[in-house]
């Protein structure tokens, strides 16, 4: 704050909502070791979401990526800006939509900033820029301790898992 009092004439800002870990997996498919997210805060329907992760030693990539040296794979924190944008699409959906897959379409200027460490907490801002039809986009950015560590715009498809399996099994 920079003791400037606030303008009262200004839009209030929107409440955000919080949906904890049991929403989230009510609203996604993803599970163990595949969840990436812990929880969503500041959720403001069709406008953005903050999902955040609580990054632990424990975490099975760590085994690999990399021994002595513990970083999170960028792919993975790309992975958990997605699943917060999902959360984001089935809470503006509604609840008939929970369970739904997103499928990446295209992920445009991603910038890996700084390592993600053990011990961080990411807090990845996700905002729509648009939908049309089962096709969103948005752009997130991830921080760690107010600084950002990654950012990417993105955009996914929405579909039922059913069809997404029956497509599979075309493939």
């Amino acid at each position: 704050m920079d003791g400037t009092p606030p303008d009262k004439n200004a839009p209030a800002a929107p409440a955000g909502r919080t949906i904890d870990i049991g929403g989230i997996m009510h609203a996604i498919p993803h599970r163990y070791p595949f969840l990436l997210i812990d929880r969503v805060v500041e959720l403001v329907e069709n406008v953005s979401a903050v999902g955040v992760k609580t990054v632990s030693v424990n975490e099975n990539f760590f085994q690999g990526h990399f021994p002595g040296h513990p970083v999170m794979p960028g792919v993975l924190i790309i992975e958990s800006m997605a699943q917060t944008a999902a959360v984001l699409v089935v809470e503006t959906l509604g609840p008939s939509e929970a369970g739904k897959v997103v499928y990446f379409m295209s992920v445009e200027g991603a910038k890996f900033r700084r390592p993600v460490m053990p011990g961080d907490t990411l807090r990845i801002h996700v905002v729509k820029e648009r939908n049309r039809g089962n096709v969103w986009k948005f752009h997130a950015v991830a921080r760690v301790d107010g600084i950002a560590v990654a950012e990417a715009t993105f955009a996914a498809m929405i579909m039922d898992q059913k069809a997404g399996d029956q497509r599979a099994d075309h493939t």
